[in-house]
């Protein structure tokens, strides 16, 4: 899958732009605040329907602004042409339309654009809470599998349900209707995530040995207390403690994905640059994943591609995307010589874009 060309109205900073994209590497240079990183948020927002940051829509409004648009031409490895609109009007909400056509949910959309991000925002995967790494697996099994994204949505709903439930003293009979609710869903959801972790785990663990020419051990784990026992059952060993703090406080909801090196932490024991490579090589095994299952190879988007990174280790990574199992990438940093001395030991070819005053 490609981007061959894209329009931006009012969306950030960018008034109005048009772009015509190379299906290989593609670089936009400029300073800090320029707007490379909102032109592959709009990308985003045409693979996703949502930013690829925390930004809400009415956010991504330019300033004085009622609405933006974003609009692109993709053609599949197949030469399939797909036309994908996204636009959002602090009146009118968001519409996504496909090839003409307005989607009635946009979670329908998830999948059609297979699309891997890599940017600063990745470090809150290792620094910050579970609910990170959570949100992070959802979000990647929910474009290569259907069914798991609606179970999840079924999952969710029904725990906010029986959370207010909890509130209002709860029969046992009710609670017992909640918890089959749960259950159903909850052991797609966690089957999926194991099989998954374990299909990445591999991958992951090539990627990182060749970026850091195997100078470490890294590891990556799904805990869970399904591995152990049956959600059924673990709703009813902690029903007390559900009662006393009026939510529930147990289930796949509160799983967690564990990254180390050698046997410890990677948050605790690996450097910056270590974490940064580490994030990396998960990312390049999202993307080998999610190609296999669409069978189009998929957008690749590196925002600010040499935070926390040396130049050896980028022109690495730049020799590993340049070869064929990856498309399209689009690529942001500040410093354009820097870039294309670095592309240039890579050997590899590619397009420059200036985004305002470039170094």
């Amino acid at each position: 899958m490609r981007l061959d060309t894209l329009s931006i109205i009012d969306f950030k900073n960018i008034a109005d732009q048009r772009l015509e994209l190379s299906p290989g590497i593609n670089c936009f240079v400029g300073d800090n605040g320029a707007g490379k990183t909102n032109i592959l948020d709009s990308v985003h927002y045409l693979a996703m329907a949502r930013s690829m940051n925390t930004t809400t829509d009415s956010q991504c409004v330019m300033h004085g602004k009622e609405s933006f648009l974003t609009e692109g031409r993709f053609v599949g490895d197949n030469e399939r042409v797909e036309s994908i609109l996204c636009s959002y009007s602090r009146r009118g909400g968001k519409t996504l339309k496909r090839n003409g056509k307005e989607y009635d949910k946009l979670s329908d959309h998830v999948g059609h654009i297979p699309i891997v991000v890599v940017s600063p925002a990745d470090t809150a995967l290792i620094s910050d809470s579970a609910e990170e790494r959570r949100r992070y697996i959802n979000r990647f099994i929910s474009q290569i599998d259907r069914g798991y994204m609606n179970a999840l949505i079924r999952y969710n709903a029904a725990i906010q349900e029986r959370n207010k439930l909890l509130k209002n003293s709860p029969t046992e009979e009710m609670l017992l209707i909640y918890d089959s609710m749960l259950s159903a869903s909850a052991e797609i959801i966690f089957e999926r995530r194991a099989e998954m972790i374990e299909r990445l785990r591999p991958l992951v663990e090539r990627y990182y040995a060749l970026l850091s020419e195997e100078r470490e051990v890294i590891g990556i784990s799904y805990k869970s207390e399904l591995h152990e026992i049956t959600t059924m059952e673990l709703l009813l060993q902690s029903r007390q403690k559900d009662l006393v703090n009026e939510y529930t406080t147990c289930g796949v909801h509160r799983d967690d994905i564990a990254f180390t090196m050698g046997d410890f932490p990677l948050r605790k024991y690996g450097s910056q640059g270590q974490q940064k490579s580490f994030l990396i090589a998960l990312k390049l095994a999202e993307y080998t994943l999610l190609t296999e299952h669409c069978k189009e190879r998929a957008i690749l988007l590196l925002d600010d591609l040499f935070d926390k990174l040396d130049m050896r280790r980028v022109a690495q990574l730049l020799r590993i995307v340049g070869g064929e199992i990856f498309g399209q990438i689009l690529i942001t940093d500040c410093n354009k010589h820097r870039l294309e001395r670095t592309l240039g030991e890579a050997e590899v070819e590619y397009k420059l874009f200036k985004v305002g005053s470039t170094n």
